[in-house]
Parts: structure tokens; C-alpha cells; sequence
């Protein structure tokens, strides 16, 4: 498969606290969150190594997790957009995963569908979306992701981030994971074209799907679960995915 896997790392975890370390490296089970994402990304037997986006407490993430993958530096916070194109010049493979370092449930076999789609349609972008039925219990993490806006055809439009979204928009049962397939080369020569008119100010990734529809492409979603894309943000989440965790 001609893909590499970038792996965004480099929050602080802000809604868990002051720590002694970033976000991705908060133990789950006695094992680092980001380990977990790590070994299912390692069942994909990709050629190329993974690129870690580090940040906050870089030093402590590089000696945890080795010489094994590429580092690339997000020097300030500037969302999720920001952070994917720091790894713009270690990424050498025709397509480029994007996932994040805090999702400890997604599976290789979801990725290994994904990554397939990407390679076999030869389209800019595919995604995964989740849809719940609520928002209760460990699916309360889903809440605050980005809603999924179609059409009458049932084409995707936008992602419309949660703290941007309008009463209307909140009530949608489809959210966005954040976990995307991309034609590399399209990538990087339209992640330029992001801005940060935005309530947070911030670079979104999400911002790739508005650009590609306008450009007339077609965008792939395929389903996935919502318990396997369940991020960790809060303390709340924390506990839930502990109990999940077998």
C-alpha cells in the first residue's frame, strides 16, 4: 500500500489539567494512550514509518516511544490543519493518513479499509463519519465533534465543528472522527488555503472536505463504529475508556 500514517500528538490535554505530561502520553491501563493507536497502525505492515506530530513536552514523546517512527514539530497550537502540515516534508508516500494520538479503540482493519478505498477509487480524500443514536454514557465524548452536513443526495458538504455549529446543526447524529485518507500531493497544495475564520481561530483540517467539494471532487465516507472512534479529552472520557479497555 502506497500510504504513510501521520499521527497527531503534539496537545497539551488542557480540559485533563496540569500534568507531567502531554496528552498522548496519559496512562490508559498502565500503558500510554497513544500506544494503543500505535500498535494497530504497526498491524498495517506499511512500508514507510509513521510521522509523529509532536508539540507540548516533545522531549518526554520522543524518549517514550523510540527511534521507530519520524518526528515532526508543531511549534505553536494552531489546530488540527496547523499541525498536518508540519509533517508536509516527511511524508514521501502517494497517500497520507491522518489520525490522532488520543483515539485508543480505532482498529488496523478499519484503517486497512480506509486506506483501500483511497487507493482503489485514486480520489483527493476519503473519511470515516459515526453515527449515534445519543449522545449518553462513553458516547458523551462524541458530543463536541464536528457534524457531518450531506445534501438532499446524500453528498457531504461540509464538517461543521461543533463550537461553530448552529442549534440545528448540534441536533445531527452524524460526527466526524477526524480520521482521514489523502491524495498527498492534493494535500499539500491546498492545505494552504485553509484559514482560521473560526470561532477557535485555529487552522481546521476539517476546512479539506469544504475545498474538495468546491473544487467538484468526490469525497469517499465510509461508516465506522462510534465506540472505536472514541477520543480522550476529558477525565470523564478517561474513566469511561478504562472501562472499555479489555
Amino acid at each position: 500500500m502506497s500510504s504513510q500514517i501521520v499521527i497527531l500528538a503534539a496537545g497539551k490535554g488542557t480540559r485533563m489539567g496540569d500534568q507531567p505530561w502531554p496528552k498522548v502520553l496519559a496512562p490508559l491501563k498502565g500503558r500510554p494512550l497513544i500506544s494503543y493507536i500505535l500498535d494497530e497502525v504497526k498491524k498495517l505492515e506499511l512500508e514507510l514509518p509513521p510521522v509523529v506530530v509532536v508539540g507540548f513536552m516533545q522531549d518526554k514523546v520522543r524518549q517514550e516511544l523510540g527511534e521507530k517512527y519520524l518526528y515532526a514539530v508543531q511549534e505553536q497550537q494552531l489546530g488540527t490543519g496547523h499541525a498536518a502540515a508540519a509533517a508536509k516534508s516527511l511524508v514521501t508516500a502517494k497517500n497520507v493518513v491522518v489520525l490522532y494520538g488520543d483515539m485508543p479503540f480505532i482498529r488496523a482493519e478499519s484503517l486497512k479499509n480506509l486506506i483501500q478505498t483511497q487507493e482503489l477509487t485514486g480520489d483527493k480524500l476519503s473519511m470515516f463519519t459515526a453515527t449515534v443514536k445519543n449522545f449518553d454514557g462513553p458516547l458523551g465524548a462524541l458530543e463536541k465533534y464536528g457534524r457531518i452536513i450531506r445534501n438532499s443526495s446524500g453528498d457531504i458538504l461540509k464538517i461543521t465543528e461543533y463550537k461553530d455549529c448552529t442549534s440545528e446543526e448540534k441536533q445531527v447524529k452524524e460526527v466526524n472522527p477526524g480520521v482521514y485518507c489523502f491524495d498527498s500531493q492534493w494535500l499539500w497544495a491546498n492545505i494552504v488555503r485553509i484559514n482560521k475564520q473560526n470561532t477557535q481561530s485555529e487552522y481546521y483540517l476539517t476546512d479539506m472536505l469544504e475545498i474538495a467539494v468546491g473544487q467538484g471532487e468526490r469525497v469517499n465516507s465510509l461508516p465506522i463504529t462510534p465506540e472505536e472512534v472514541l477520543g480522550i479529552n476529558t477525565w470523564e472520557d478517561h474513566g469511561h475508556a478504562e472501562n472499555l479497555i479489555v
